[in-house]
């Protein structure tokens, strides 16, 4: 699994690397999105590898993240 994120604004940026960004799940300076590893994903964080950073997770991690954040909206 790799967990990309938003480090570098998209102003002023050639936009098929913008359409690249959004593609990956990404919106705002900042934002960060899990995938799983392939290809395809790795090919897309090559093309904009200057705007964005890179974590490789482990499955227990991932699966984790989204249903510990659903508890605490939950608990609200």
């Amino acid at each position: 699994m790799l967990r990309i994120t938003l480090t570098r604004g998209l102003v002023a940026k050639r936009d098929d690397q913008k359409r690249v960004v959004r593609a990956l799940g990404l919106g705002k300076y900042g934002s960060s999105v899990v995938h799983q590893d392939s290809p395809t994903i790795r090919g897309m964080v090559n093309k904009v590898h200057h705007l964005v950073t890179v974590t490789e997770e482990k499955e227990a991690a991932a699966k984790a993240a989204p249903k510990a954040a659903a508890k605490a909206k939950a608990a609200k």
